[in-house]
């Protein structure tokens, strides 16, 4: 079986402080990624949001954060409420003396139903490099 983990790495000019607010922060989360009111970086704890590729196309998400590293790693599972499937996915942050890199990576995505257009490796592949190499970019670099 082909590996269909989805790894995006981004360097940013900042401490991995200013990223980890931007990964746990509700308020700076939802101008970059989602908009997450019931997050918070703790193991256990659960939320939900709508997605999708079109305002006709959502799909409401649903995760439990399953590992918190302060400064280092966030990771939690990553659904679908009323499609099979389970996955992962996990921020890791590794500061050096001028930046930080960020690793995002999504395992499990072959559990997804294959018959799903929406669910296709691809998909992840393009959403996640936006997110990480644009939205998140601009983010930073907006509030360095």
């Amino acid at each position: 079986m082909e590996n269909k983990t989805i790894v995006v790495e981004q360097d940013f000019p900042v401490s991995a402080s200013i990223i980890w607010d931007a990964l746990t922060l509700p308020e700076r989360m939802k101008e970059w990624y989602f908009d997450l009111p019931e997050f918070k970086p703790e193991v256990g704890c659960e939320f939900s949001f709508w997605g999708g590729p079109s305002e006709d196309r959502q799909y409401k998400h649903l995760c439990k954060i399953t590992e918190v590293i302060p400064k280092k790693k966030i990771a939690y599972t990553w659904q679908y409420e009323g499609y099979p499937g389970l996955t992962e996915v996990s921020f890791e942050l590794t500061e050096s003396s001028d930046s930080t890199t960020v690793k995002l990576s999504h395992t499990g995505l072959e559990s997804f139903p294959t018959d799903v257009s929406d669910f296709a490796r691809e998909n992840f592949v393009e959403g996640w490099t936006w997110i990480i190499k644009t939205s998140l970019s601009e983010y930073i670099k907006n509030n360095k």
